[in-house]
Formats: C-alpha cells, structure tokens, sequence
C-alpha cells in the first residue's frame, strides 16, 4: 500500500471527535485505501483491531431488501460488548437512509465513524436535516502530480519527464501503481468510467435513452475548458437531427457532476465580486475520462493543462473561479480563507508574453500571479507575475 499523507493530515485533526467524517469522490479514486491508511494510524494510536469494524455497501445488500434500519442492526449487533468503536462505511450511497442510523450510531456516542461515497449527495446540504454540524467533508480526488512521483517511485529531479507520462496517464491510482501502456490504461479508465455511467447514473436516474444520453456525455467530455451551454448542447444535437430538451440536458450535466464525472466552474466578476451565474465551464475528475473515448491527441493539451491545474486547485483547498475582469478573463481566480490566487495557464508562452501577462497585470491587488506552461525554457518574473513550468508549479508548497 503507498499512503498518500495529505489525507491522513486531513482526518487526523478529527478522529475521536463527534464528528462523521465523510470522505467522498469518483469511483477507484482511492477512497478505501484511505480507509486502510486512517486503520493504520488509529492502530499507531493505541487503538486495537477489535475496535475497528468495516462495512462495504454494495448492489446485492440493497437487492437483499437492505435498508437503515438494517444497517443499524448489524453495526449495533458487531458494536455489542465494546466501550468504543470505530466505524468503516465504505459506499454508503447505496444505502436509502443511511443519515438516520449514522445519527443514531453518533448520538449514542460510543462509536467514531468514518464513511465513503461515489455521490457528492454525501457532501451537500441534503444530508443536514440528519447531520446537521455534525460532519466534515474531506473530497478524495485521483492522483496529483506529487503523488504520481511517489506511486512511480521518481524524484523531482525527474519532475518534468514525468508529467509528460501524467498528462498522458491521468491520475487513477490503480493505472499510477501499475506498469500499464497506454492503450492498456485507457481500457481501465473506460471501464471506470462505463461503470459510473451504468451504475451510477443511467440505472439510479433510470435513463431509458442510453444513445441519447451517451451523446450528450460525449459532447460535454470533448468541451472540457470551454464556455457552453444547455442551448447549445441541445442546437448542436438538433443539427445531428436528434432532439433533447434543455431541461433533460440540465439534468444530465447535474448527475454527472453527482457522480464526479465533472466539476463546474463558475466565472467571478472581479470588479463587481460576485459570482456569475451564467456561462460556466465544466472540468473532469480525471484527464483519462477525456483519453478513454477517443485517445490522447495533441491538440487537447490545452485544456488537459486546465484540468490539471485545475484539480491541483482543489485538491488544496480553493474554491476556483474564471476570473473576468471587464472584458479580459483569467483562466482561474482561487479564493482559501481569505486569500487569493490568480493562474493563467497555456501549452507554450508565446514570442509576445503580454497575451498571458496582461490579464493578469491588469488585475490591481497583491495576492500572487502565475502563468503556467509546459515551456522549459520561459521560466522567470515578469513584473511582479511568475512564469512556472507546471511540473514545478504543481509540486510547489508556497501557493
């Protein structure tokens, strides 16, 4: 098992606190060897392995007629004879109604519970009425870059060889731990990414139009980085002869983003400071979900850039807008606790540098400024804004 440490630095703060810990993502994203690496630092604790009892929800349960009520009778009969115990729910979306017997096992307060999930229902307001104040959300994404060099056993010294292999490979911690070619590592992305799909959306939405809504899935994962909308997925497939309203497409984009597939992006007027609610931008959990259906192609470096920048925003922390300042965006504005940080981000700096350093020295604050890029030789300041290669950039701490 290689550990990632960043989330056993994320949980640790709240282990024997009253708090359910919810640790949710996209599929094979890592979350159960999280759950392994938390077992492994409570046993460090002084905590012994009879304490610990682990549960994973799956199809066959919910099909059997398993419900909360159920669950809570199971955990209540393994918990019987213990003062404390420490509580593994590994899938628990499948589970209708698991927030009652979590609230129960939590209220009678002799349990520290740790749950995962592929549905960021698990992270939204949905579960308050239940929960309420009484959980904190740790997002597990795939891979970073940082962890990519550790999975493959490289040094920074290799750092940007290595994220050429990256930007080709994607994050998911199955394809990172393995020797996989790459037409060997896209066939594992498709098959997560089929299995979110199938299980995930078309069955729990009970989608009838697999074509259809396989279309629209396409279109969407081809645009990643650019600005569209419901209309014009629906104009463009009208133009295909195939009719959609804008209010399934909604619905579509919403279940996809449920089930991690994607990440919005909402723009922020940096002049009016406010948040936009209109022409967002739309990222993937993973580059390979982009590579799986139609192979790696050079002319999506781009936007597969953005991506990973992106995530690397997220993954610290961010909350990470599109910046528009006037008429001029910024690729990413991020906003932690009262700070900020500004990213533009491109394949190549172009011979006139002011195409990426102007938005960014229009914007008049001191917060940092970044233009990020895969060329290894435009490394430098250029008035008070960073010029990084984004291997260094995704492995620097100060930002």
């Amino acid at each position: 098992m290689i550990l990632r440490p960043d989330y056993i630095k994320a949980v640790s703060p709240f282990i024997d606190v009253p708090l359910v810990k919810i640790l949710a993502g996209v599929r094979r994203a890592g979350k159960s060897t999280i759950f392994e690496m938390i077992k492994q630092e409570l046993i460090s604790r002084g905590v012994s392995k009879e304490q610990i009892i682990s549960r994973k929800y799956t199809e066959m349960d919910i099909e059997d007629g398993f419900d909360a009520e159920a669950m809570y009778r199971e955990l209540k009969e393994k918990m019987s004879g213990r003062q404390k115990n420490y509580l593994f729910l590994d899938e628990l979306q499948e589970v209708t109604g698991w927030e009652k017997a979590v609230n129960s096992l939590l209220e009678e307060g002799n349990a520290d519970l740790y749950v995962t999930g592929s549905n960021s229902k698990l992270m939204s307001g949905e579960i308050g009425t239940y929960l309420s104040g009484r959980y904190v959300s740790i997002p597990v994404f795939t891979l970073s870059f940082k962890e990519y060099l550790s999975f493959k056993g490289r040094g920074r010294e290799d750092a940007r060889q290595a994220f050429s292999e990256y930007l080709q490979y994607g994050g998911f911690p199955i394809i990172g731990i393995s020797n996989f070619d790459l037409p060997s590592a896209y066939q594992v992305a498709d098959g997560i990414y089929a299995a979110v799909i199938g299980r995930d959306i078309t069955k729990r939405h009970n989608i009838r139009n697999h074509d259809l809504f396989d279309r629209v899935v396409r279109f969407i994962v081809e645009n990643v980085g650019k600005t569209f909308s419901a209309n014009s997925v629906a104009n463009f497939l009208k133009s295909e002869r195939r009719s959609i309203s804008v209010e399934t497409i909604y619905n579509y984009i919403a279940w996809l983003q449920e089930a991690f597939i994607l990440y919005p992006c909402r723009r922020y007027d940096l002049q009016g400071k406010a948040v936009l609610k209109t022409q967002e931008k739309y990222y993937l959990s993973d580059i390979s979900f982009r590579y799986c259906r139609a192979g790696f192609q050079q002319n999506m470096v781009s936007s597969m850039l953005e991506n990973i920048v992106y995530l690397e925003m997220r993954r610290r922390g961010y909350a990470v807008y599109i910046g528009k300042n006037g008429t001029k965006e910024i690729d990413f504005v991020g906003e932690r606790r009262g700070e900020k940080v500004y990213v533009q981000v491109c394949r190549e700096l172009p011979a006139d540098s002011s195409r990426e350093t102007g938005n960014l020295m229009e914007v008049r604050d001191h917060y940092p400024k970044y233009v990020v890029c895969m060329d290894d030789l435009a490394i430098g300041n250029e008035n008070g804004i960073q010029i990084v290669h984004i291997a260094d950039f995704l492995l620097r701490e100060d930002w």
